[in-house]
C-alpha cells in the first residue's frame, strides 16, 4: 500500500534519525473480516511492519501483533487472525535471524488509547471536510488514502463505508522516533472515519499519549501536546456542520 521512509522524512527537515521504514501492505480477504466483527479495527489496518537500526547497526523488524489487534478491537472468534499472526511471523523470520519477541497485549482493553468522535455529517461529507482540513495545512502531507468498503468489495465481501487517510508531520513525528524507533510502527499518523449499521458516522484516531507510553518516550511533553491539539482540530473540522 505504502512504504514511508522515516529516515529520510526526518532529513528533509534537518533533523538526524537511523535507518527507519515501514510498511504498509494488506490483503482485503483477511482484514475485511476483522472490519466486519468491529469497523473501527480499520485504524488498525492495513498491516505495518517496521525495519529499524539502532545505534550499534543491528537491525530489527517489528510489527503489531494479532493478539494486540484482538484485544484493542474485540475481535475473539476471528479465525482471519490466526492467518494473519502465521503471515507476519512469516515475513519477519525471513529477514531476521532472532527468535520471535512477542508482547501478548494482555493488558490492553477494547478501545483503548482511541479516540472517538461522532459526526453531525453524513459519510462524504465527514470525510472531504477530513481530507480538506489535512490537505489544507502546509505543515501535514498526505502520505494514503484507503476505502477499505471498496478493497472488501474488490475480493466480494460486503463493508459498511470505512475510509482511512495516513498523513504525518517529521518535524512532529521525528522527534518521538529519535527518542524511541519503535513508535515509527504507528507513525505516520493515521484517521478513520466509518458509517455503522445505524447510519452514525464516527472518526476515530489514535491518543498520541497511549502511543507514547506504550513506546516508552521521554521528555517530548510539548511535541506530544502539538500533536494532540492538531489531531482535535482537524477531527472536529470533520464533525462540524
Amino acid at each position: 500500500v505504502a512504504q514511508v521512509d522515516h529516515k529520510s522524512n526526518a532529513e528533509s527537515v534537518d533533523k538526524d534519525l537511523n535507518n527507519t521504514t515501514v510498511i504498509l501492505f494488506g490483503n482485503p480477504a483477511l482484514g475485511t473480516p476483522l472490519m466486519q466483527k468491529n469497523q473501527l479495527a480499520g485504524l488498525d489496518l492495513p498491516q505495518k511492519i517496521l525495519i529499524f537500526e539502532d545505534e550499534n547497526d543491528f537491525v530489527t523488524a517489528a510489527y503489531n501483533n494479532e493478539s494486540y489487534l484482538e484485544k484493542r478491537h474485540s475481535l475473539e472468534g476471528v479465525d482471519a487472525l490466526t492467518n494473519i499472526a502465521n503471515a507476519l511471523n512469516n515475513f519477519t523470520s525471513k529477514v531476521t535471524d532472532e527468535a520471535l519477541t512477542s508482547n501478548d497485549a494482555t493488558s490492553i482493553t477494547a478501545n483503548e488509547g482511541i479516540t472517538i468522535k461522532t459526526s453531525a455529517n453524513n459519510f462524504e461529507e465527514t470525510y472531504t471536510k477530513l481530507f480538506n482540513a489535512i490537505d489544507g495545512n502546509p505543515n501535514l502531507k498526505i502520505v494514503k488514502e484507503l476505502d477499505h468498503q471498496a478493497n472488501a468489495a474488490s475480493v466480494s465481501l460486503e463493508l459498511n463505508p470505512t475510509k482511512l487517510i495516513v498523513f504525518g508531520n517529521p518535524n512532529l513525528g521525528s522527534p518521538l522516533m529519535q527518542s524511541k524507533q519503535t513508535i515509527g510502527v504507528d507513525l505516520p499518523q493515521k484517521m478513520l472515519v466509518w458509517e455503522d449499521d445505524q447510519g452514525v458516522v464516527k472518526v476515530a484516531f489514535n491518543d498520541p499519549d497511549f502511543l507514547s507510553t506504550r513506546h516508552g518516550i521521554v521528555e517530548n511533553e510539548e511535541t506530544l501536546t502539538t500533536i494532540k491539539t492538531a489531531l482535535d482540530n482537524l477531527s472536529n473540522a470533520a464533525i462540524s456542520e
